[in-house]
């Protein structure tokens, strides 16, 4: 059934995309953390991650987070498999 549901799945309209977009340019702007620090800091999230566990590091995402009262350093990190230590 799967094949049926994908047949009539709404795509994502280009408006929802654009506002989604703003509000990661927007909450970065926020937090006074520049994109290329985004991205040493989710390059060091993930070496720490995989030294313990088996990721895919294409699939890892960090996001800034926010409301009024704080803000949030969010990472979603898919994982594989454990893999096995010795102690």
């Amino acid at each position: 059934m799967s094949w049926f549901s994908d047949l009539f799945k709404k795509e994502e309209q280009s408006g929802s995309i654009a506002k989604t977009r703003l509000q990661m340019v927007l909450s970065h702007d926020r937090g006074d953390i520049s994109p290329g620090m985004m991205a040493v800091i989710r390059d060091d999230i993930i070496a720490v991650i995989a030294h313990h566990l088996q990721i895919d590091p294409e699939s890892v995402v960090v996001n800034l987070d926010q409301d009024e009262r704080e803000s949030r350093l969010v990472a979603q990190v898919p994982l594989q498999q454990a893999k096995k230590r010795e102690l």
